[in-house]
């Protein structure tokens, strides 16, 4: 299995923003985001990327499979 993209938090903001969610409120680094349905919280410190662990949190609660994520993020 290839490994996952680990984008910063500002990127992972920017990828789900595109895929329809909208940051709801930001309190301290972590962005708030949400659907309407489904909602989760992106970490935002700087140019740090994502711990593996908290990527798969974040698919986890938008419902992205792993292989799905990375279709979207090449494109």
């Amino acid at each position: 299995m290839p490994k996952l993209p680990r984008p910063a938090g500002a990127e992972m903001v920017r990828f789900l923003e595109r895929q329809g969610f909208a940051v709801i409120r930001v309190r301290g680094s972590h962005h708030f985001m949400s659907d309407g349905t489904r909602r989760t919280t992106v970490p935002v410190h700087g140019r740090q990327l994502l711990k593996i662990g908290t990527l798969r949190s974040i698919l986890r609660d938008v419902d992205l499979s792993p292989t799905r994520f990375e279709q979207l993020w090449q494109d």
